[in-house]
């Protein structure tokens, strides 16, 4: 995910696994245990968060080959096993950023690409294959399918980035200035622009469903942390205490649901209907989502109005 520096340090004070009180259940018992019991061996190896997310992108392309003959259920079975390998690489990249004190702009990006190459990878193969039986409006139907999840997706990673600004004052990960040390850091400039524009493109331009409320939001938050500084602790910890719940419920929209979703319907040999609960079920989802997220934000003004 992140960019490695030359000698790691084994201690950081900052948890190498992300916020508890909103992560998806899988993630929190499954999936970052396995990671974990893997990141001080990859820092012992020397090797980069970076290179993690490739080799988890490898994977997630090599799921995709397999769900091309999803019909055989051993394919179905491999492909399903390779997504969890690069759910497992794709938790391990950030907590050995963080371990090793390397986080970049770049290898957040990086994660980010190596998340929709993935699912690139396992819808195009399954398009590929659907359309063998059904015709090329298969493609049609990936396609848009694609579009809602890359949405859907970067509305609720927006939402968690909110969460972790406003209830635990960390700063996501700011692009490198245009002439700043960051240079050799992150490659040439080119570069640095082209992965800025995939994160304004992923983690904002494509999070639009839910952007005015937040917006909204913030410059409220913003004023009442502005204006009552000794109250900042508690502000915050009231924001956790009301939003908190909010965000558990939009693990939903996590990667972990989908991987298992595409599974399911791969063995029930009906991946179309995967692809169509995408376009209608995580849309609908996703539309009540936000309306329970306005919702909060104005319990949590009411809440904390003396304050604010």
């Amino acid at each position: 995910m992140q960019q490695q520096t030359e000698r790691p340090s084994m201690a950081s004070p900052e948890p190498i696994r992300r916020t508890a009180e909103i992560e998806e259940i899988t993630n929190l018992y499954f999936i970052h245990p396995l990671a974990s019991r893997l990141v001080p061996f990859f820092a012992q190896i020397h090797l980069t968060p970076n290179a993690v997310s490739i080799t988890g992108m490898l994977f997630g392309i090599l799921a995709g080959l397999a769900y091309h003959r999803y019909l055989d259920l051993r394919f179905a079975i491999t492909a399903f096993a390779l997504m969890i390998a690069w759910h497992v690489m794709d938790g391990a990249d950030g907590m050995l950023a963080r371990l090793t004190h390397s986080q970049s702009h770049f290898g957040k990006v990086l994660d980010g690409i190596s998340d929709n190459v993935t699912f690139l990878a396992v819808y195009t193969a399954l398009a590929m294959a659907l359309s063998r039986e059904h015709g090329d409006w298969m493609y049609a139907l990936v396609a848009l399918s694609g579009v809602c999840h890359a949405v859907q997706s970067a509305t609720y990673e927006a939402q968690r980035q909110e969460y972790q600004y406003w209830g635990r004052g960390r700063k996501p990960q700011a692009p490198p200035p245009p002439d700043g040390l960051e240079r050799d850091r992150d490659g040439p400039p080119v570069i640095r622009r082209l992965f800025d524009f995939l994160d304004r493109l992923f983690f904002v331009g494509l999070s639009f469903p839910a952007a005015g409320i937040r917006r909204k939001f913030g410059e409220t938050m913003a004023d009442a942390l502005r204006r009552q500084p000794a109250d900042e602790a508690l502000i915050r910890q009231r924001y956790r205490e009301t939003l908190a719940p909010q965000l558990r419920s939009w693990t939903i929209l996590s990667a972990n649901y989908r991987t298992l979703g595409i599974f399911i319907a791969a063995v029930l040999k009906a991946p179309e209907y995967y692809f169509g609960f995408e376009i209608i079920g995580f849309s609908a989802i996703l539309a009540v989502l936000i309306r329970r997220l306005s919702a909060s934000y104005e319990v949590f003004l009411a809440v904390a109005g003396h304050a604010l």
